[in-house]
């Protein structure tokens, strides 16, 4: 099945123009889906809005957003104070700036697309783009009205592609130190660094992601299945609780154990149940 675009608009770089589309890179739409059911009945179960005062139901016409100023005091937005709000999308992706790849943290990396040419007579300075930033090693960075709100996006080659990854804002980051204020401040021996450096070695290897797969959901499939089949479903080895031990003893026992790094082949894969059936 042919891939549908997400996006499609001009990617601008000075006086260049290339048409463009995003597609879908990452999706969960493969995930196992559940519906709430009634037991006692077997059939679906609804979710209606209420008023949280006199308990009725209300109509989705009658439902617009508000902001809490205070508690019990909103500002009422609807659907056109919103729309006037937001920036118009003139479709237009314009380069704003040439970087290192390297330059940006992963911290601000959100979800990515494949970034390809949007018309048949656009693939040749779609390439020409492509192959630019590869000779020099940069990534692009650009800016356009995605999805209703002002996006910026780091435009890297990829393959015989591009790829473009929404950038998070800065005031969506939380700081770090907020996460790390309470770390105590440790003297570790050399001896640990050593242990410790000595495991990292014998567990070296390369990333494969064919050999990173969902458990839950592949532990969902199964279950899926005995339950269409009349099994019982076979539960899972359960790992025993760990000795408590002291940090010095961890170390030697996990450095003694420890085999060394294979690199990993194959494909994993894993059943689909069928989502129709698993309400």
């Amino acid at each position: 099945m042919t891939a549908r675009a997400n996006w499609r608009g001009t990617l601008r770089i000075g006086e260049l123009d290339c048409p463009v589309a995003l597609y879908t890179a990452v999706s969960t739409a493969e995930r196992v889906a559940f519906h709430i059911i009634n037991r006692a009945t077997g059939h679906r179960v609804r979710r209606h809005y209420v008023d949280e005062a006199t308990g009725e139901p209300v109509e989705r016409d009658d439902q617009v957003k508000g902001y809490e100023t205070e508690p019990g005091e909103y500002v009422i937005l609807d659907a056109d104070d919103i729309a006037e709000a937001v920036p118009d999308s003139d479709k237009i992706l314009s380069v704003t700036a040439f970087v290192r790849s390297d330059e940006i943290d992963d911290l601000y990396m959100d979800r990515s697309y494949y970034l390809a040419a949007g018309t048949a007579d656009g693939r040749a300075r779609h390439a020409l783009v492509r192959d630019a930033m590869r000779a020099r090693h940069v990534a692009a960075l650009a800016r356009t009205v995605l999805f209703r709100r002002v996006r910026t996006l780091l435009i890297r080659p990829e393959g015989d592609g591009l790829i473009a990854t929404v950038l998070n804002t800065r005031d969506e980051i939380h700081p770090a130190q907020e996460a790390f204020a309470d770390l105590p401040d440790l003297a570790l021996n050399d001896d640990m660094i050593a242990l410790a450096q000595q495991i990292i070695r014998s567990k070296s290897g390369h990333f494969d992601p064919t050999q990173f797969t969902d458990r839950y959901e592949a532990a969902l499939g199964d279950l899926i299945r005995a339950k269409l089949a009349g099994r019982v479903p076979r539960a899972p080895p359960r790992r025993p609780a760990g000795q408590v031990i002291d940090l010095m003893a961890a170390l030697r026992a996990s450095a003694q154990s420890a085999p060394p790094a294979r690199p990993a082949s194959g494909h994993a894969r894993r059943g689909k149940p069928p989502r129709r059936k698993a309400g």
